[in-house]
């Protein structure tokens, strides 16, 4: 028995991953748990020496302002969002593909003052002696329930792929107010912190070789085909 895949992640990223998995073969249901919507913002005082981004809805939804800080070089957090910003007009200074905090890590002992875009829910950050983070919120996520044919799809031990720690605590928050068991789904996240945020009680939950969209398809070819557990 083959095991059903869906993704909640908000859109456009939800259709992203359904193409993706298209094109690898895996038929994937999509079903978004979360909207992410632009909210009203304002660059602060700076100065900064650059911007530091953990996502491309950051630059989709931040607005008119994000263009007005085209001059500053960018510290990306993995490749689509990079190339996000060089499709914006960025240049890029350094991609990190570990989260945030290792990005910051890794520029230690530089002396820089980075302004972070962000959604109002986000990672807590440490910034290493010399580093100053400045932080501006551009978006923020409403809850979107879980459709009836994602729920069949659920109790029917479906595999289901996290992208984000916000997505994964919807999920879990879902399935407590249907009383779906846990013990008949499956996870793939796209990193350890990611699968942490879902919590206990799942039938499987493992985390993708490296945080890449290929990494987690190829994960979730080899989850799809282990049975639901008895």
């Amino acid at each position: 028995m083959t095991r059903p895949i869906l993704t909640i992640r908000p859109e456009p990223g939800c259709g992203a991953t359904v193409a993706a998995g298209a094109e690898a073969s895996l038929a994937i249901a999509g079903c978004p748990l979360l909207e992410l919507r632009a909210v009203a913002w304002q660059v602060p005082p700076g100065p900064f020496d650059g911007l530091l981004l953990g996502s491309p809805n950051a630059l989709r939804l931040g607005g008119q302002a994000v263009d007005s800080l085209v001059d500053k070089p960018v510290y990306a957090v993995g490749k689509a969002t990079a190339e996000a910003a060089r499709q914006r007009g960025f240049a890029i200074a350094r991609i990190g593909e570990e989260g945030l905090q290792q990005l910051l890590e890794s520029l230690a002992p530089a002396n820089l003052r980075l302004l972070r875009l962000a959604g109002r829910e986000r990672v807590a950050l440490s910034p290493p002696p010399g580093l100053t983070i400045g932080t501006a919120i551009v978006y923020e996520a409403k809850d979107l329930a879980l459709s009836d044919e994602a729920a069949t799809l659920l109790r029917g031990g479906a595999l289901v792929l996290l992208h984000s720690g916000a997505a994964a605590r919807r999920l879990a928050a879902e399935c407590d107010r249907l009383a779906i068991h846990r013990r008949d789904i499956a996870l793939a996240a796209l990193s350890p912190r990611i699968a942490e945020a879902a919590g206990p009680g799942w039938a499987a939950l493992r985390s993708a070789a490296e945080p890449t969209e290929a990494a987690l398809l190829a994960l979730a070819r080899e989850m799809c085909h282990d049975p639901p557990r008895d």
